[in-house]
């Protein structure tokens, strides 16, 4: 019997709780694998598979997991990046109408919070991680990111 989405929210729940950093999760028809403050993927959509289930893991190809670990590279141009720390829609302001949480040429601090990404009805924020000046907004507001791709590019202080 695959999981349901409320038995998917229910897991994160609890991990968000606990002291678990990774979880991985394979019924038939299903897969689940968190990685808390990292990448999560849960039940992506694919042709011919009902919603919630995804590929079984055989058929989907192998991560070399020091690749994850490596940090992106920078370019050359002497700007920082704050990358998306998970999959999800990424949001510029905690509600529509709203200011957003930064704009280009303000200064931000390393806890300074610079949007939020939402995945599975739950609001992520997420922090600028460094010191210095919002050079340039990456993507549009409510626009699905990857993990990893560039949301701000920063001067840094």
């Amino acid at each position: 019997m695959p999981l349901s989405d409320e038995d998917v929210r229910e897991i994160l729940r609890i991990i968000d709780e606990s002291d678990l950093t990774e979880l991985q999760i394979q019924t038939d028809g299903f897969a689940l694998h968190v990685v808390k403050g990292g990448r999560a993927s849960a039940g992506s959509s694919t042709p011919g598979r009902p919603r919630g289930v995804s590929e079984p893991a055989s058929a989907r190809p192998a991560v070399d997991a020091p690749a994850l670990a490596e940090e992106p590279r920078e370019p050359s141009d002497g700007l920082a990046t704050i990358t998306a720390p998970m999959l999800g829609t990424f949001y510029r302001a905690e509600a529509p109408g709203k200011p957003p949480f930064v704009d280009v040429g303000q200064q931000v601090e390393p806890d300074t919070i610079v949007c939020i990404i939402e995945v599975m009805k739950m609001m992520n924020s997420v922090t600028a991680g460094v010191s210095g000046t919002i050079a340039a907004v990456v993507p549009d507001n409510a626009e699905l990111v990857e993990y990893g791709q560039p949301l701000f590019r920063v001067q840094p202080a």
